[in-house]
């Protein structure tokens, strides 16, 4: 129970390839995040990421018309069958290609998708085909040329359009009809971006990727679509005769009467063929053939090319309830049309990257933008002007983070140089500080909540106010110095800041901003800094690639230290909550801790071999061999001390069990194949006599054929020469104060695992002859105090909830006043927890009071910390989603008792017989007209 951390939510990445797509009421945006999909509600203005991952990230997703069912396909041709009901992968396909575009049909009884110069049609798994059996094929059609890049189907799901990189665009029909086959349109001179049917009509418009737009006119209405019948030809009269007792004479008279009827029989067969050619020439001939006529030729990108000669059209979505067209181009920039007359509405430019994907919501009014190169996605609602959401993650690795005080929001550092505040309820980046002019290398929430502290290796250390949203502290040193580190104490006065190509720390004043002390000893970058958690003590403790741990007394000595030699250069440093110990992480794959008191060495944990291993695809020796290379680059400390948290340079993050030294849990964040050194193979089937294959270049996907390998000993930032497949790693991990979660800044993004709380039987103290049963019996017989001792030893929540709801609010106190001091405490966790998602706030609020201020003296504060800290972030949301509610509230009533005093006013002026002004009667009109609506 203390370890079932499950995956919860994956925050500071919101897209990063492939097509976006809204959800069926238009109020979601469904995004691929790698290997992973999220969900935008901005309704709710939340975000949630489904607990499932695919070995290489998404680039193809569609959602069925009911808006249960998800298709995600990956880039190796992998295809999931997702319910987003369940949010579990129903059935998994594979195409054993990349697939470019995926889509529903209208009706939800099919899907088709791309694959080479190919088009498959599936049966869709659900109640509108009857058919559970997912994925069965129904259709192939191998028109094409070159590969297909896009489908459209028509609103009754009768034709399917499919673009294709051979310049045209064709029409296919799941069924026979007798004026129609497959049809093809070209008149493009690039390869097709989108093809879209228009509302209740065949009519097409096609765009390519020069930005080439083509309307097309259909020759007949959807309804004149007439089914094929073949025609049943008349069979040939044949006489059946036994094979016994044949008279030859009478079969010789016979022969010459068949020959002479055989060629009367002939004779009218054929004048019955001609007939039958008549027939069928007069039925084609009152059936009207379907055939498109162009109406017009459009060029879209010719506004563009004139600031940027290479320019191209790179996505496009229509609406066609709406008529509204939006194309995306290479430069960021996109327009807005009014179709079928072409007319320009909005031309914005959102950023200078190339915008990967646009999807309309069901009303038209929303615009969602991917831009894969910045890893932005912003709905856009273009009517008024205004973004429904704008969020970016880091464009560069995030490479440190830091939980508030309370556990409400995340503060994240990345090498781009920004600083970017997440709130962990809902999932949004809710501010970005840009001041920094490199990478951040630590960040670190202030224990009183009110700023956050940064350090760079642009040589600044700034603070940053939470309630203004400003920069209000930037301090530097006397010389110029990449700091590496930075660090708090406990009453938030001091911070220290330790360098990495200058090996001294600096201790600051934040109130004053004043350089206090220059800490001189190390004879290696400082990797590590961490002030004693506890007021009383002003220690500081560093580590360096010296192979030194330090602990200073840096405000009340200065410069004097004590100095204790390590196995390794030192990696990290932090102290125990209680304060009383240290453990470091050292290159040699060891976690060693020390006890401040007498700086004697505790305990150490060998945990090399529990990282486990990657083989990159450059490296030229194995995985086993790059294994003694690894070693832990970030530690955690459990709020009550007893087990650590440590990740480094691997896909595996490891919790230990401090007193035993042993390994207790592992978690594997990712399995995403599309990054490096996951495996601990090569594929023998990449590797040949001039090295691995993986390496060799793609082209054709990358504009102007830039490089994409990863220069040597470069292992940070865009790897020199755009490297596409960046090594796994965990750059930074924190638990939550509340110790329900924790978080690991990766490769992939910001990963939050929670505790799973409900799946998961953990009684406490169970005594023979408790069940649901006998609680609720004791409930009934109003026996309160009992029965929440009863349900608490069961721990089952529903129980839990059920007796503390059911208790009268006048017998609260009587009952926290009867219950042992063990049960008060898990009340109080019930209740701290229970706060978050209730609507009974008044009613647990008297809980939380009775619970205060009748036991509150004998409660362990220290053991049931992150208790107290989840009551504190619970109550201050409700708190910040209630003021807002009241404070409208309460000026919309000044405002209608404004209105009322002004209304009783004029009438007492009519009352008294004085004449009113045009002005008045105006004001009296007004006031109507509000009241009535």
């Amino acid at each position: 129970m203390k370890f079932a951390y499950k995956f919860s939510n994956l925050l500071g990445t919101v897209y990063r390839k492939g097509n976006l797509i809204f959800s069926p009421d238009g109020y979601s945006v469904i995004s691929p995040v790698g290997n992973r999909i999220t969900i935008f509600d901005l309704k709710n203005n939340k975000s949630s990421t489904l607990p499932v991952e695919s070995r290489f990230d998404y680039t193809s997703i569609d959602i069925a018309p009911n808006g249960s069912i998800l298709i995600a396909v990956n880039e190796e041709g992998e295809a999931s069958l997702i319910s987003l009901i369940s949010r579990r992968v129903i059935h998994k396909y594979r195409f054993k290609r990349r697939v470019r575009c995926i889509k529903f049909s209208p009706d939800g009884k099919h899907f088709a998708a791309c694959k080479e110069n190919n088009v498959f049609v599936f049966k869709a798994p659900g109640l509108l085909t009857g058919e559970f059996n997912p994925f069965v094929m129904e259709r192939v059609f191998h028109g094409a040329f070159d590969e297909t890049t896009y489908i459209d189907w028509s609103y009754d799901s009768k034709l399917l359009a499919v673009g294709s990189k051979d310049n045209s665009t064709r029409l296919y029909s799941l069924e026979k009809w007798a004026n129609f086959k497959s049809y093809s349109l070209g008149s493009h001179t690039d390869s097709i971006v989108g093809c879209f049917f228009e509302k209740d009509s065949y009519d097409l418009s096609t765009i390519s990727r020069n930005g080439q737009l083509c309307v097309w006119e259909c020759s007949i209405d959807p309804d004149a679509l007439t089914p094929w019948q073949p025609i049943a030809k008349k069979q040939k009269p044949q006489e059946s005769e036994s094979e016994d007792d044949i008279d030859f004479d009478k079969a010789l008279e016979k022969t010459e009467k068949q020959k002479k009827k055989d060629k009367h029989v002939s004779n009218q067969s054929a004048a019955d063929d001609a007939e039958d050619e008549e027939d069928t020439t007069d039925k084609e001939s009152k059936v009207q053939k379907l055939f498109y006529k162009k109406l017009g030729r459009h060029y879209l990108g010719d506004e563009v090319r004139k600031q940027n000669s290479d320019a191209v059209l790179t996505s496009a979505a229509y609406h066609r309830d709406t008529k509204i067209l939006v194309t995306g181009f290479s430069t960021g920039a996109f327009f807005i049309h009014e179709m079928p007359d072409v007319n320009m509405i909005h031309s914005l430019s959102i950023s200078e990257q190339c915008i990967s994907s646009i999807a309309l919501n069901n009303t038209g009014d929303w615009i969602a933008l991917g831009c894969s190169g910045l890893g932005q996605l912003l709905v856009w609602e273009w009517q008024s002007e205004t973004y429904a959401m704008k969020q970016q993650g880091h464009s560069t690795n995030m490479s440190c983070l830091s939980y508030s005080p309370d556990g409400q929001y995340i503060v994240t550092g990345g090498d781009d140089g920004k600083v970017k505040l997440w709130n962990a309820a809902t999932g949004f980046c809710t501010i970005t500080f840009q001041e920094h002019s490199s990478a951040i290398s630590d960040v670190l929430f202030s224990h009183n909540r009110k700023f956050v502290v940064s350090a760079s290796l642009d040589g600044t250390v700034r603070a940053y106010d939470m309630t203004r949203y400003r920069n209000f502290r930037t301090l530097v040193s006397p010389r110029p110095v990449q700091f590496s580190c930075v660090a708090l104490d406990a009453s938030d006065e001091f911070l220290a800041a330790g360098g990495q190509d200058v090996f001294e720390i600096f201790l600051w004043s934040m109130k004053l901003g004043r350089l206090l002390e220059i800490l001189a000893g190390h004879e290696g970058p400082v990797a590590s800094l961490a002030f004693n958690p506890n007021l009383a003590s002003s220690a500081l403790a560093s580590v360096s690639w010296d192979k030194t741990l330090k602990l200073w007394n840096a405000i009340e000595s200065g410069s004097a230290h004590e100095t204790i030699q390590l196995t390794a250069d030192g990696l990290c440093v932090v102290y125990k909550p209680d304060g009383k110990e240290v453990a470091v992480a050292t290159l040699d794959g060891q976690i060693s801790f020390f006890d401040c008191k007498t700086a004697m060495q505790t305990s150490s944990i060998e945990g090399k071999n529990d990282l486990g291993s990657g083989r990159s695809d450059t490296d030229l020796v194995t995985a086993k061999k790059s294994l003694q290379g690894k070693a832990f680059t970030c530690l955690c400390y459990m709020a009550d001390g007893s087990c650590i948290l440590a990740g480094g340079q691997s896909k595996n993050v490891c919790i230990y069990n401090i007193q035993e030294s042993v390994l207790l849990k592992k978690f594997e964040v990712t399995q995403n194949r599309s990054f490096d050194a996951v495996d601990d193979f090569i594929n023998r089937r990449k590797m040949t006599e001039f090295g691995n294959v993986a390496l060799v270049e793609d082209r054709e996907e990358n504009e102007g054929g830039k490089v994409s390998l990863r220069l040597p000993g470069v292992r940070k930032g865009d790897m020199a020469s755009r490297s596409i497949k960046p090594e796994v790693r965990v750059y930074s991990l924190q638990f939550s104060p509340t110790g329900q979660s924790w978080a690991a800044a990766t490769t992939e993004g910001l990963l939050i695992y929670s505790l799973d709380m409900g799946l998961v039987f953990d009684p406490f103290e169970l005594e023979f002859g408790i069940t649901p049963q006998t609680v609720k019996e004791t409930l009934f017989k109003r026996e309160h105090a009992r029965a929440l001792m009863m349900a608490l030893k069961l721990n089952e929540k529903l129980l839990i909830q059920e007796v503390i709801e059911n208790v009268p609010y006048r017998d609260i106190e009587l009952t926290i006043t009867s219950l042992p001091d063990v049960y008060v405490e898990r009340v109080l966790k019930f209740v701290a927890s229970e706060l978050e998602n209730t609507r009974h706030i008044h009613f647990y609020l008297i809980w939380i009071n009775a619970i205060l201020t009748r036991q509150g003296s004998k409660i362990n504060s220290t053991v049931q910390m992150p208790v107290l800290l989840t009551l504190q972030k619970n109550m201050q949301r409700k708190y910040d989603e209630l003021s807002k509610i009241c404070d409208f509230n309460q000026y919309t009533i000044k405002y209608i008792q404004r209105l009322g005093e002004h209304k009783a006013a004029k009438e007492k002026a009519k009352s008294d017989g004085e004449e009113t002004s045009e002005d008045e009667l105006r004001e009296d009109t007004l006031v109507e007209e509000m009241e009535v609506d």
